[in-house]
């Protein structure tokens, strides 16, 4: 990934169009913007979404903020606009086996680096929300808090998590022992009680701790207490 071109800055109050604007200014017309869903869960499908915007009114999306900021409707509000709107768009779904395969920072860079791949319109710069991504053939940046300061990520967070939540409530209705359809696979104390008394389901993520210990194949947390050697914190993520 590269810094912005040459001399060109964005002004902190540039607003979420800022980053099209000034990008735009230097003659790049399509401009992409990605981000992911499900990084954190500990069940389901990692899923990123892409999208470039027209450079036009009529290419605003009402309402676009940071999926997580967005009430439910709001994001399927957008989501709907962004579908009419936008130039292009894509969705890609990594499910919970190839999550387990690679390693979730390689999935989420992977699905990222597809959802660009997939755009109809082929971009001319990138912007990822917080991890760069190497192999697009085009030059990029990551954006710290992409999804708050850049429209382009705050559709392409729109779209993952939208398309991530319907499938978690597809899921709740084959598992809904889990609950799938009000914690969207993260870790809560219902999850977790879930997970104590069932075990885990096919879609859980076998490289999660808490999953790991749900299933047999770690301790039970109270055999570690006093341990100098824990590991990471069962309820909040992946082992190492």
């Amino acid at each position: 990934m590269s810094d912005l071109p040459r001399g060109l800055t964005v002004r902190s109050d540039a607003g979420l169009y800022g980053y099209e604007r000034a990008l735009r200014r230097t003659g790049i017309v399509h401009i992409a913007g990605a981000d992911e869903a499900g990084r954190g869960a500990c069940a389901g499908p990692l899923v990123a979404g892409a999208a470039i915007l027209r450079d036009s009114q009529g290419g605003r999306i009402p309402g676009l903020a940071d999926s997580k900021l967005l009430t439910e409707k709001a994001r399927e509000r957008c989501y709907a606009q962004i579908l009419r709107r936008a130039l292009a768009w894509s969705v890609v779904v990594i499910d919970s086996e190839e999550c387990d395969r690679l390693g979730m920072h390689v999935a989420n860079v992977e699905a990222l680096r597809r959802a660009v791949a997939l755009l109809d319109v082929p971009p001319e710069y990138v912007l990822t929300d917080g991890f760069p991504v190497d192999g697009l053939g085009v030059p990029g940046l990551a954006v710290w808090k992409g999804d708050r300061v850049a429209a382009c990520i705050a559709a392409g967070s729109v779209l993952a998590k939208v398309t991530r939540d319907r499938i978690m409530c597809e899921m709740h209705e084959q598992w809904p022992e889990y609950d799938f359809r009000t914690h969207k696979g993260y870790v809560t104390d219902a999850h977790a009680a879930a997970l104590s008394e069932h075990g885990p389901s096919p879609v859980h993520r076998m490289r999660f701790v808490n999953v790991r210990r749900a299933a047999g194949l770690e301790p039970p947390l109270e055999d570690l207490v006093g341990s100098t050697n824990v590991g990471v914190d069962a309820r909040r993520g992946e082992s190492a």
